[in-house]
């Protein structure tokens, strides 16, 4: 709930803002302006390790941070009453930190800002970072951050205790990753360690700690989007041809259906979307190009080659499992959508009864729609399908034109309500 204004207080000078502290996330001493702050503060509100290393004078309030409801009515309080008040936090409080919060409290705010512990962690590990992506597991679920981590080449995650680089370090096993953990950054304590998914799984880490997710190619891990943009829609758009893809006897899924399809997956940044029966990877390949973590599962072996060459072209990190589907789903992480584009109705049920939100499916057999149909409401699934028939222009002698029929593919969906 935001904190009106007082209309009494109209037409008095504007109140002292609350000042925020970065507590510098590198271990450099603090700013002058942010020394003159706390020497003049009469509340001061922050974590335990903040408030013990903060020099305060001797008649100022602290609050330690737990709840935060109660510190930001201490903090209003100060406000009203005119009384000097700071709040000590990580690096840049304005990075997924608490300036966000103070502001949706109406509370007036003068941010001094310190390293961040994403740049100290990337500075301590001689990386760069101007094409990474920073995500947040601190307070929130946990999958949208090992999405991340699964998609994009360079992640910094800011983690919590029971969110941290073990647990992430479990969801990424099967993908191609190195870590880097940053551990109480700009203390005495301060440790960074380089590890796999799979040490980082079994290993009791420090709190707090940064993980940093890293492709294993290192000059993936440097690249950076000619538009700046880690994980924004691609520069090259989707729903591309079937030319900008290697496969085997027009065996694609054709651009029109592409469209759709990748339209009803909804896939972008922390989802995690799974393409069954891949055959080119066209449609994987495309939720990756919009930030989407995606499995693709091929039982050919040849068609698994072309899938990896296809992401590799794209620059995108897919995970391939070889292996016959419903059998090579077992085991795999529970997918937010998925896509079957070849299989029978044991296939299509084997996904739905892994609950993904939404659920497409190509047919090119009318008499399948029905029981393919029956079988996604039968899992709690609210069902539809279209018919696209695509005819696209093709030269003729002489410079005239005609049409030129694609095949008509049924294209289903299921929505979880």
């Amino acid at each position: 709930m935001t904190r009106a204004a007082d209309p009494a207080a109209a037409g008095r000078p504007a109140a002292a803002p609350v000042t925020v502290v970065g507590v510098d996330a590198a271990g450099a001493p603090p700013h002058p302006s942010a020394l003159a702050a706390l020497a003049g503060a009469r509340l001061a509100v922050g974590a335990a390790r903040h408030l013990a290393c903060a020099a305060l004078p001797d008649d100022c309030a602290t609050v330690t941070l737990g709840p935060l409801a109660p510190a930001l009515d201490r903090l209003a309080a100060a406000v009203a009453a005119g009384l000097p008040a700071v709040v000590l936090a990580s690096g840049d409080p304005g990075l997924f930190g608490i300036v966000r919060r103070l502001r949706v409290e109406g509370l007036p705010v003068r941010v001094l800002p310190a390293v961040s512990s994403v740049a100290a962690a990337f500075a301590r590990a001689g990386l760069p970072w101007d094409g990474a992506a920073v995500v947040s597991a601190h307070g929130r679920d946990l999958r949208p951050a090992l999405n991340a981590v699964r998609a994009l080449p360079a992640v910094a995650v800011l983690t919590a205790p029971g969110a941290g680089a073990a647990e992430l370090g479990a969801g990424l096993v099967g993908w191609r990753r190195r870590l880097v953990v940053a551990e109480h950054l700009g203390t005495p304590a301060e440790r960074v360690v380089e590890t796999t998914p799979e040490r980082a799984a079994a290993t009791a880490w420090a709190d707090p700690h940064v993980l940093l997710c890293l492709a294993t190619d290192p000059d993936e891990v440097g690249a950076v989007r000619a538009d700046n943009q880690p994980a924004a829609a691609p520069a090259g758009g989707w729903a591309l041809p079937e030319a900008g893809y290697a496969h085997r006897d027009s065996m694609i899924t054709k651009a029109e259906v592409r469209a759709l399809a990748v339209a009803r997956l909804r896939p972008r940044l922390g989802r995690l979307v799974w393409d069954v029966g891949a055959g080119s990877g066209s449609v994987g390949i495309e939720c990756a190009l919009l930030g989407a973590a995606v499995i693709a599962v091929e039982r050919d072996p040849d068609a698994v080659d072309l899938v990896r060459r296809n992401a590799a072209a794209y620059r995108v990190d897919v995970r391939v499992v070889a292996g016959a589907a419903p059998v090579a789903l077992a085991g795999l992480p529970d997918p937010d959508a998925a896509f079957v584009g070849g299989g029978g109705l044991d296939v299509l049920a084997a996904v739905a009864a892994r609950r993904p939100a939404r659920v497409v499916a190509t047919l090119a057999a009318l008499d399948r729609v029905a029981p393919a149909l029956g079988l996604l409401r039968e899992h709690g699934y609210r069902a539809e399908g279209v018919q696209l028939s695509a005819a696209r222009l093709a030269d003729l002698p002489g410079g005239s034109v005609r049409l030129a029929a694609t095949n008509p593919v049924l294209v289903l969906t299921g929505d979880r309500p």
